[in-house]
């Protein structure tokens, strides 16, 4: 997949393209089946397929204070969007400035002169440009006059669930682990790296890999059955988010006891999958407690995992 980001998205890059635009946070199966309806269309008519999305979120430039935490981060989605069997990826970078820009001036100048769009597909409620004034209405006006063609996709869920992007965030928020998947197609997974911590899991027998985190939207406070990949081999493990309440903790932390599994892993990087929510966090009144729990969640995270 060819990535275009900075100023180059104003340079000539295509003379023909088929083309979808989006912030596809999260890549959930809602913009799976965009993608890959762009890619039928695309081979049927022997012309690339494009991706447009905007970096950083509009939100964090326009209304910081209301901004999601993001499912995905930069990487993430553009390694699930490659996986998706794009040809480009258009990374608009979004500005104050860029926010002004009408929605026939975004048309016009970043998918039509530099990628020569003959078709644009759009999910059901899609709206873009200053003000978010442009909509379907918008592009099938400038369509007849710019010769491009578009089509609008209906609502794309199951059971009469539309997924989306917020949905998938109240569902990781939640700790509603199965929710999430049946939403993203997949577990919801973070990035990270592996440093020091407090030894608080080493002290009761089960030593915890720490991970620091890029990601923004952490699944809610408990205990989970989890598939970490590091180095290439995944493991199973049991995760804990939260602050160590039983030990007077203040500061959330993300820490994983990796089943079977005793190499030094500090410093590398991981991938963390979240399979199951198996409790909240709790607060026990000794520290022989918290470790029969601990014992227990393993075993949990075992037979689940297994």
């Amino acid at each position: 997949m060819h990535i275009i980001s900075g100023t180059d998205i104003y340079d000539k890059i295509l003379d023909a393209s088929i083309i979808t635009v989006g912030n596809f946070d999260g890549v959930h199966r809602g913009h799976a089946e965009i993608f890959a309806h762009l890619k039928r269309r695309s081979s049927a008519c022997c012309i690339p397929s494009v991706v447009v999305t905007f970096e950083p979120h509009p939100l964090k430039i326009l209304l910081p204070e209301f901004a999601p935490s993001m499912i995905t981060t930069f990487n993430q989605k553009v390694a699930l969007i490659e996986d998706s069997g794009i040809d480009y990826l258009v990374v608009v970078p979004f500005t104050e400035e860029f926010s002004r820009l009408s929605a026939s001036d975004f048309v016009l100048t970043v998918l039509c002169a530099p990628l020569g769009m003959q078709h644009i597909i759009i999910g059901h409620d899609y709206a873009f440009g200053r003000g978010r004034e442009g909509n379907f209405s918008t592009l099938e006006q400038m369509g007849a006059l710019n010769g491009f063609t578009l089509e609008d996709l209906p609502p794309i869920g199951e059971d009469g669930v539309v997924y989306s992007s917020s949905l998938a965030r109240e569902a990781i928020s939640s700790g509603n682990m199965a929710a999430a998947t049946r939403i993203l197609g997949r577990c919801y997974q973070i990035s990270g790296r592996v440093v020091h911590g407090r030894q608080v899991g080493s002290s009761l027998g089960f030593p915890t890999a720490n991970i620091c985190t890029v990601n923004e939207l952490l699944p809610a406070d408990g205990v989970y059955a989890v598939r970490v990949e590091v180095d290439g081999q995944y493991i199973n493990g049991a995760c804990n988010i939260g602050c160590n309440p039983t030990f007077d903790g203040n500061l959330r932390s993300v820490e994983v006891f990796l089943l079977d599994f005793s190499r030094q892993i500090y410093e590398h990087s991981v991938e963390m999958h979240f399979v199951q929510r198996l409790r909240s966090e709790l607060r026990f009144s000794n520290a022989a407690e918290l470790k029969d729990q601990i014992t227990l969640d393993v075993a949990t995270a075992r037979l689940i995992l297994q």
